[in-house]
């Protein structure tokens, strides 16, 4: 399905690149988009690029509603797939 999902940055790389961990997937993104980003900020990526930083509790909010939904399974297989 491929929508945006909000993830946490655990790691900060050269050339507005970052790793991002949810639920014990780690993906590299570009964060070429943002004006700033941090470690520990949550930021919501699409196709391997951060879109906006978001706060913790919208991030859960956000995950929450899509667990409920019954999607956020399948959006992390497809991100730990493309990993492959």
């Amino acid at each position: 399905m491929c929508l945006a999902i909000p993830a946490k940055v655990i790691a900060l790389e050269a050339n507005d690149m970052a790793v991002v961990a949810l639920e014990g997937i780690k993906k590299r993104i570009s964060v070429a988009l943002l004006d700033e980003v941090a470690v520990d900020d949550y930021v919501l990526i699409h196709v391997g690029y951060a879109l906006h930083r978001v706060s913790p509790e919208e991030a859960a909010r956000t995950l929450a509603l899509m667990a409920e939904a019954g999607i956020l399974k399948e959006e992390l297989e497809e991100i730990a797939g493309s990993e492959a």
